[in-house]
């Protein structure tokens, strides 16, 4: 199943919904969804992970990168939302649950900047 990223520009945060499987094929349309909204000078973005069903060290990789990104210079942050619990297992197992904020809903997670 393709990776479907859509992004959607709120007043003080973007909401880059990920639907689908993100892999190493897919992981780099992230990860340019990203970096679009950064080079347009926005920093504080909220990933809903609600309906992504799985996601390698590739899609990892693409959201650290982002959160990267944003927290340079201390400009924003970059925060995840809704993920489902295989995708939580996989940054349970690569240890980086305590490196992003999570929340339960994309509602809450936008409301918290």
């Amino acid at each position: 199943m393709p990776v479907k990223v859509t992004t959607k520009e709120y007043k003080r945060v973007d909401l880059v919904a990920v639907d689908g499987r993100v892999d190493s094929s897919t992981a780099p349309l992230l990860e340019k969804a990203l970096q679009k909204i950064t080079d347009n000078g926005r920093y504080r973005i909220v990933v809903d992970l609600s309906e992504a069903d799985f996601m390698s060290s590739a899609g990892l990789r693409a959201l650290l990168s982002g959160l990267k990104q944003v927290r340079r210079f201390n400009r924003g942050d970059l925060r995840l939302a809704a993920m489902s619990g295989k995708v939580k297992k996989a940054f349970e197992l690569a240890g980086l649950l305590v490196v992003f904020e999570l929340y339960d809903s994309s509602v809450d997670a936008v409301a918290s900047f």
